[in-house]
């Protein structure tokens, strides 16, 4: 059973390299020590797919976008459609990636945080400003993330549930 997260986020980067998967459970563990919760691979409404989505005990919700390759996130220019989702957003690399694209104005460093992770651990290297989601958007997101968290659950006790998440 104390398999089970990591086999978790294989499944959810199932076409990611290893070093994503390495990145999301730093990351998860950087929230777990914060009070925070957080799902991989969470569709959004406006048809975008967050890697990362968290939540804590406020219902503060923060979106993490992990980048494995410079090329990759060179190419991102759909960032800015995960912020109506959340009140913070966040860029997370693995330990060793050159941090210089992330001084660029591109890459949001008015809105955007930047974490360092490795499968062990994670550090903020840069935090994230804070967009506070509308009250409306905050309860729609909240019921989302925990009707997700309950069927990702669901499946896990019953495969035939699979399919519904």
């Amino acid at each position: 059973m104390a398999s089970a997260p990591a086999d978790s986020l294989r499944d959810c980067f199932a076409d990611a390299p290893m070093v994503a998967v390495d990145v999301a459970r730093g990351v998860t563990r950087l929230f777990h020590r914060q009070d925070a919760c957080a799902l991989c691979e969470v569709p959004l409404p406006n048809g975008r797919r967050a890697d990362l989505v968290s939540i804590d005990a406020k219902g503060v919700l923060t979106i993490v976008e992990i980048k494995v390759s410079r090329a990759d996130l060179l190419g991102d220019g759909k960032w800015t459609d995960y912020l109506d989702y959340c009140d913070y957003f966040y860029w997370a690399v693995p330990t060793g990636f050159a941090l210089d694209p992330f001084e660029d104005a591109a890459r949001g460093p008015d809105h955007a945080g930047l974490i360092v992770a490795d499968r062990y651990d994670a550090a903020i290297v840069r935090a994230a400003a804070c967009r506070p989601l509308a009250p409306a958007r905050r309860k729609a997101e909240t019921l989302r993330f925990a009707r997700r968290a309950a069927r990702r659950l669901a499946g896990s006790l019953d495969p035939g549930l699979d399919g519904l998440d």
